[in-house]
C-alpha cells in the first residue's frame, strides 16, 4: 500500500474517532470543527478533480458551494424541508450553472479560464446581495435542517457527523475512481499534452466539461452540507476569497493527489481555529506558514509525505 493511500486511511480513521474523543473529553466543539474541515475537504476534493488532474484553475468554484447552500436555504424559506429533494436541488443547480459556465470557461485556458471563471462567480455573489427576499447581504437563516424522516436526524449532532464523514469518504473514491478510468486519463493526458491527445483522437473539451460539471455537482453537495451544518446562508459562501480559500487547501495539501485536499483542509482549518483563539493577529503567523509550505514543499503536505505517490 502506497504511503499516500495509508496517510489518507489515517487521517479518516482519525476523523471518525473525533466523536468518541469528543464525548470523553466533554468538549462538543470539536464536533463542529472536524465537521467544518470535512465539509471543506469535500469542496477542495471536488476542485481538486479540474484543478489538479485537469490543469483547469477555477478561481471560482465557491459558486457552487453557494448555489448547494442557497438550493437548500431557499427551499427550506418556502417550506419545504425534505431532505432528499433539497440536496437533490442542490447538486442538480450546481450541475447546471457549472455547465453553463464551464461551457464557455472550457473553451479557453490561463488567465482567461481564470477570469471567467472569476467573473461568473462574482456574478452569483452579487445576485445574492441584490435578493432581500433572501435576506441579501445580511443572510438568511435555515429554520430547519434537513429531514430524511426516520432514517437520519440532522439534528443529532454524532449522526450528523458521521454522515459527513461518510460522503468524504465516497467523495474521495469516487474521485479517485474516476481520475483512473479512462475518462481519468483522457482528462490527464489533455493537462499535459493537449495537442497530442487530440492526436490520437481524443477531443478534450467534452471530456474537460463533463469534469467541470461533475466538479460543481460535488462542491453543491458540500454547499448543501455546509448550508445544514451552519444553519445559516450569506452571499460570502460565493465570494472570490472562498474560492481562494478552497484553491489553497488543495495546493497546501497537494495537488493531483486523493489525500491532498483532506490534508490541506485539516490542516489550514486547524490552524486558523486554533491561531484565532492566541491571538487577533492570528494571520500573521499563519501567512509566512503557508507560503513557506508552499516554497519548500512544491508538492505539498502530500506530496512531502508521501514521495512516491503519482496519482492518488
Amino acid at each position: 500500500m502506497k504511503r499516500g493511500t495509508t496517510l489518507l486511511i489515517g487521517t479518516l480513521l482519525l476523523f471518525a474517532a473525533i466523536p468518541p474523543i469528543a464525548g470523553w473529553l466533554n468538549e462538543p466543539f470539536y464536533l463542529d470543527l472536524f465537521r467544518r474541515v470535512m465539509i471543506f475537504a469535500i469542496a477542495a476534493a471536488s476542485l481538486n478533480l479540474i484543478l489538479g488532474y485537469g490543469g483547469m484553475v477555477s478561481f471560482g468554484h465557491a459558486a457552487y458551494l453557494g448555489v448547494g447552500g442557497y438550493a437548500v436555504g431557499i427551499l427550506a424559506h418556502y417550506g419545504i424541508d425534505n431532505g432528499y429533494l433539497q440536496w437533490a436541488v442542490a447538486i442538480g443547480a450546481s450541475a447546471v450553472v457549472a455547465l453553463a459556465i464551464g461551457s464557455i470557461s472550457v473553451r479557453t485556458s490561463g488567465i482567461y479560464f481564470i477570469m471567467i471563471t472569476l467573473a461568473f462567480t462574482q456574478m452569483l455573489y452579487y445576485l445574492g446581495v441584490s435578493i432581500e427576499e433572501f435576506g441579501g447581504d445580511d443572510g438568511l437563516r435555515l429554520a430547519r435542517r434537513s429531514q430524511f424522516g426516520d432514517l437520519l436526524d440532522l439534528a443529532n449532532p454524532t449522526l450528523f457527523y458521521y454522515v459527513v464523514l461518510a460522503i468524504l469518504v465516497l467523495v474521495v473514491f469516487a474521485i479517485h475512481r474516476l481520475v483512473n478510468s479512462r475518462f481519468g486519463m483522457v482528462i490527464r493526458a489533455a493537462r499535459s499534452n493537449e495537442a497530442r491527445t487530440q492526436a490520437i483522437g481524443f477531443s478534450p473539451y467534452p471530456y474537460r466539461l463533463a469534469a467541470f460539471v461533475i466538479s460543481g455537482a460535488i462542491c453543491g453537495l458540500a454547499g448543501a452540507l455546509l448550508a445544514n451544518h451552519t444553519s445559516f446562508l450569506t452571499p460570502d459562501f460565493m465570494h472570490w476569497t472562498r474560492s481562494g480559500e478552497i484553491m489553497f487547501m488543495v495546493i497546501l495539501g497537494g495537488i493531483a493527489t486523493s489525500a491532498g485536499p483532506v490534508l490541506g483542509a485539516s490542516v489550514l482549518l486547524l490552524l486558523e481555529d486554533l491561531l484565532s483563539a492566541w491571538t487577533v493577529h492570528w494571520q500573521i503567523i499563519l501567512g509566512p506558514f503557508l507560503v513557506l509550505v508552499v516554497l519548500f514543499a512544491r508538492k505539498g503536505l502530500a506530496g512531502l509525505l508521501a514521495r512516491d505517490e503519482r496519482h492518488g
